[in-house]
């Protein structure tokens, strides 16, 4: 939260499970119901809402990504409920690709549970992981999202470009913007030693 506030103690960020599925589901499914309403959710859907089955494949494959060091996934838990998620995911196939070093996070906080700091605490947590593992974090924002703009900055997320027009919902247009986030290379001399 951009205002200095800590989600507070009842708030526990950790690694994913794979039981957290359901609860992840059900998040990611609340989303296309505020879209629905017309809500300004600052994340791009599928047109129509993913099956349950699909929702398993994505979610098996996630599993396996982050089991194999190709993604972080954190979730934030409230009285034992995943209340959001934080994922940084290789970019490229492979660690080896040229592009290996670099990734993509996205973040999503239920929305009883956001501007309490637990989308804040769980990129610090995500990032945290991703140390030694990749190099370059990118993630792209819907330009009139100022407040999550603010708080990429505030986690060292730069500005490096603009997408007018990149995301269609119904006859609205919504601009991007594109933020990075230079890591430490794991070989780097100021991490030997």
């Amino acid at each position: 939260m951009t205002d200095g506030r800590s989600p507070g103690a009842d708030v526990i960020i950790r690694d994913v499970r794979w039981e957290d599925f359901p609860e992840l589901r059900d998040i990611y499914y609340r989303l296309y119901d505020e879209r629905d309403r017309g809500e300004p959710i600052g994340i791009t859907l599928f047109g129509e809402r993913p099956s349950p089955e699909d929702e398993v494949d994505w979610f098996a494959r996630t599993y396996r990504a982050v089991l194999s060091g190709d993604q972080v996934k954190s979730v934030a838990e409230v009285a034992g409920h995943v209340v959001g998620s934080c994922d940084i995911r290789r970019q490229a196939p492979h660690a080896s690709s040229e592009m290996g070093h670099v990734a993509v996070l996205g973040i999503v906080v239920d929305a009883p549970y956001r501007g309490r700091g637990i989308g804040e605490a769980l990129m610090r947590h995500a990032i945290d992981r991703s140390r030694g593992r990749f190099e370059v974090i990118r993630l792209s924002v819907f330009s009139i999202n100022e407040r999550a703009q603010r708080l990429y900055r505030k986690l060292g997320f730069v500005p490096c470009g603009h997408y007018p027009r990149a995301v269609r919902r119904g006859t609205q247009y919504f601009d991007e913007e594109e933020m990075v986030l230079l890591l430490e290379p794991a070989n780097s001399p100021a991490r030997k030693g």
